[in-house]
């Protein structure tokens, strides 16, 4: 049955999720299934899906469409955080034949018995309390980077987040599993790894579901410096509060992690961070930017930041918009503020109506725009090492230095995947770096 069979996949969200379709679609491919991209005619079509934001709910349907076009006679499964959390919801969507919870996901080839199409979307979802078990999980060959899970689930209580309903408990993989599936990486001659999970500062937190705490996420950095063959590493979001100097002075010093950092703020304003129960004030906010700024000048600091939260008067959003004005960051992921159900945000006052969320967010979009323009001009001049990628832009080709400053050339297909030295020259009208090559980096 399997032999032949085409399978594609669609990935909503976050870079947890691309490490975790990547690991289902390997599975299918060891049954003997082929994977195509998801525009092509398919057999099964797997869509993983998020439940961060109203915008992501609302992409499924459209998604599920795009797969009917394609083959209206298609298996659809859906998986993922909002599979978990709406099963019912995603199993009634026209077309939809398999909804997979959060427990069943990784088991998603042994509930494709028979391919034909159902009536009725089939649920297979758990009570979110039993998924304490951790599965783990990386992209590969998807990039010139690898996304690795190191970590799972969140013990948070944030009263906008859904997260911890969808994923469950925090826990982490093994040591020796992260890096066995470090070495695993490497040898496929990917240059880059990302460090990815819900709450990665929380590594070493219940392994399989216990609250022991056998590693710290600092021994974790330490050893993964340590594997051969891995140019470089990154830390893709981590709590504020999680962030210890320890770290920070470790990738100072670091043989492969990069200076960037991505450290969620959601607020400027302390009142509200007390409403959303974040684990820090602003205060513990600024220590870290400087610490990492007093260590390495030149690194990248992104920052999540919601606005038109509950409560937000005009007066609470521009103490946060002058708090970011002021503080020496790169960049901001900017979120607008969605209500969604089962959090405790949803009985708040003070609603933000949706005109002046979205007028909120663009001011600080265009703030992020100034960020990332002011942080590429404090970085001309300077030698960096450029990693590149394998698409073809318009004729050119784009790469990231280790400081996460994206950079354009001529299309060359020989630069793909490589690390070049190279000195940054001017910014582009299209806002990246060109830049002069120094030398070749070691291959």
């Amino acid at each position: 049955m399997k032999k032949n069979k085409k399978v594609a996949f669609y990935t909503l969200g976050c870079k947890l999720n691309f490490s975790e379709t990547s690991t289902i679609a390997r599975s299918f491919t060891a049954e003997g299934f082929d994977r195509v991209e998801f525009t092509e005619h398919a057999d099964i079509y797997v869509i993983n899906t998020c439940s961060v934001t109203e915008n992501a709910d609302k992409r499924f349907k459209t998604i599920v469409k795009q797969s009917q076009k394609v083959n209206p006679d298609a298996f659809v499964a859906a998986i993922g955080c909002y599979a978990q959390l709406k099963p019912e919801e995603l199993a009634d969507v026209d077309g939809v034949d398999l909804v997979l919870g959060a427990t069943e996901k990784f088991k998603l080839t042994s509930y494709i018995n028979d391919l034909s199409k159902n009536e009725m979307g089939e649920v297979h979802s758990c009570e979110i309390q039993e998924a304490d078990f951790y599965e783990g999980s990386y992209s590969i060959g998807d990039r010139t980077r690898a996304f690795l899970k190191v970590q799972d689930g969140c013990d948070y209580k944030c009263t906008y987040c859904t997260i911890p309903l969808a994923r469950g408990i925090s826990r982490s993989d093994t040591m020796a599993n992260v890096i066995k599936n470090a070495e695993e990486i490497s040898a496929q001659n990917i240059k880059e790894i990302v460090l990815t999970g819900v709450n990665i500062g929380d590594y070493g937190k219940g392994e399989f579901g216990n609250k022991k705490h056998e590693h710290t996420f600092l021994d974790l950095v330490t050893e993964l410096d340590k594997v051969e063959g891995i140019e470089r590493l990154r830390i893709s979001s981590i709590e504020p509060n999680l962030l210890k100097n320890e770290t920070i002075d470790l990738v100072s010093k670091s043989r492969a992690f990069v200076p960037h950092f991505h450290i969620p703020l959601q607020s400027g304003s302390n009142a509200l961070l007390k409403r959303m129960k974040r684990r820090y004030m602003r205060e513990l906010y600024v220590d870290r930017v400087k610490k990492i700024k007093e260590v390495m000048p030149h690194a990248c600091i992104g920052v999540d930041v919601i606005v038109g939260f509950p409560g937000e008067t005009d007066e609470l959003f521009l103490e946060t918009y002058n708090f970011l004005n002021e503080l020496d960051i790169s960049y901001l992921h900017v979120f607008t503020y969605s209500e969604r159900d089962n959090t405790e945000a949803t009985s708040f006052d003070g609603i933000v109506p949706k005109k002046i969320r979205a007028k909120r967010s663009k001011m600080l979009r265009g703030l992020s725009a100034k960020k990332r323009r002011a942080f590429y001009e404090s970085q001309l001049g300077t030698t960096r090492s450029v990693l590149f990628e394998g698409e073809n832009k318009e004729g050119y080709i784009h790469g990231f230095t280790e400081n996460y400053i994206k950079v354009k050339a001529p299309w060359n297909p020989t630069l793909i995947n490589t690390i070049h030295t190279v000195e940054l020259t001017e910014i582009d009208e299209d806002g990246l770096v060109r830049f002069n090559f120094v030398e070749e980096f070691a291959l």
